[in-house]
């Protein structure tokens, strides 16, 4: 959400934002609502002053002026009586109009439709060479007895997974590594549900816009968040931080669920895109300082990074274009994970910063050195997911025989094994 002094002051630069962005919205109609709620509200209060003064008179009021004046004052309470429903209308319309509102893009970020215009900055790691005709991830799980996807198909339906073996303990050591790598660059390890209440999908702005994504507990009136950030974002909601406590950051785990609404079809094999997941997300709450934003950014993209050469895989980190970050986003930047039976990279990771915006729908506020309320910003990235990360890690690390090298940092994590797996090739 932004600013709606920004947004009556700017409205040129409002405009080229949801123009590149691609979000449909008429901003003359926020304007013209936003007018029609001023008026409303000065009618208001022009009705209260007179009411007020009205009721002042009646004490002094002569017994022939008394009545008249009385029934001055219901008149005008019944009339302010009336203009409720018609306030209450368009302050609830023009907030949701708000919340639509997209986030101004940096200036850097390149003008785009779609994923397809988004821009490759640089590669990094090695692709791996084979002497041998490398299988995919859903062969090697196969082959190895660590996957069933048949009898889970069975039990829960399509775009479901179950991991054996030492496919388990490998997806949990990964969610592990992960979990400790963060909390050793400073950042405080949480375990929160995906249980979540609509409004923290509002808050995070996955609503409006999301809803046929998310999965609807029918009868709590709770819903299954896709990501760690939805109930972290809320975790201060309304409150009234000091600057002294900010930066507040993060390294959240928890259940992911998304119904992968709109992609039918697409990545049903395996483990690329299912409907239940863990997820490692890195958050940060920080001051209003766009400067101070753009070091974090480039902090969660580095530990990303970092925790990727860990696992000793070959990535790229691609700018996403203004049509393909998402309508809070200030920056946004993904990495990619290279994938060799597709001989491509597939998105791993998404480094995203927001501004004020997630803040402002929050109520995440804190006072700063000069004891003002500032709202402020925030930041999210992937530390790690699973099962995704499982399908560029075991096909680029499987061996001739079909058994799956482990790299030196997650060995603690492994038993202390090198490799896993039997030879069945």
């Amino acid at each position: 959400m932004l600013d709606l002094r920004f947004i009556r002051e700017n409205p040129d630069v409002v405009r080229r934002a949801i123009q590149v962005k691609g979000t449909p919205l008429d901003l003359d109609e926020v304007l013209n609502l936003d007018r029609d709620l001023t008026a409303l509200k000065q009618r208001v209060e022009s009705l209260q002053a007179e009411r007020n003064a009205n009721a002042k008179l009646v004490p002094k009021a002569s017994a022939e002026d008394r009545p008249a004046l009385i029934q001055k004052g219901k008149d005008l309470g019944e009339e302010l009586k009336g203009l409720e429903p018609a306030l209450r209308a368009h302050e609830d319309q023009l907030r949701q109009l708000l919340l639509r509102v997209p986030q101004i893009p940096h200036a850097d970020v390149p003008v785009g439709a779609d994923d397809s215009e988004n821009v490759e900055l640089r590669r990094e790691g090695t692709l791996p060479e084979f002497n041998f005709q490398p299988w995919d991830q859903v062969e090697l799980l196969e082959r190895q007895g660590w996957a069933d996807f048949e009898r889970v198909a069975r039990v829960s339906g399509s775009r479901s997974y179950l991991l054996k073996g030492d496919a388990a303990l490998l997806e949990m050591a990964i969610q592990m590594f992960a979990m400790q790598f963060l909390a050793a660059r400073g950042f405080t390890p949480l375990s929160t549900t995906a249980l979540v209440r609509p409004e923290t999908l509002v808050n995070s702005g996955h609503f409006p816009g999301d809803e046929e994504s998310v999965y609807k507990m029918e009868g709590d009136e709770l819903m299954l968040a896709g990501t760690a950030e939805v109930p972290v974002n809320s975790l201060y909601a309304g409150e009234q931080l000091s600057h002294e406590q900010l930066p507040l950051t993060f390294a959240a785990i928890s259940g992911a669920f998304r119904r992968e609404a709109g992609s039918a079809g697409r990545d049903v094999r395996g483990l690329i895109r299912v409907h239940e997941f863990r997820k490692v997300e890195q958050y940060v709450l920080c001051r209003a300082d766009e400067q101070e934003g753009m070091q974090w950014f480039q902090t969660l993209l580095g530990n990303a990074e970092a925790l990727l050469q860990a696992l000793e895989l070959p990535y790229r980190v691609i700018q996403n274009c203004t049509g393909d970050m998402g309508a809070g986003k200030v920056l946004m930047y993904d990495i990619e994970t290279w994938v060799p039976s597709e001989e491509k990279y597939r998105e791993t990771h998404s480094c995203s910063y927001l501004g004020d915006w997630q803040a402002r729908r929050t109520g995440l506020r804190y006072r700063d050195e000069d004891g003002k309320l500032v709202y402020a910003h925030t930041l999210n990235n992937t530390g790690i997911a699973t099962p995704r990360i499982l399908v560029p890690f075991l096909e680029n690390h499987q061996q001739v025989d079909g058994t799956i090298r482990i790299p030196a940092a997650l060995q603690p994590l492994m038993g202390g094994r090198a490799v896993i797996g039997q030879p069945v090739r």
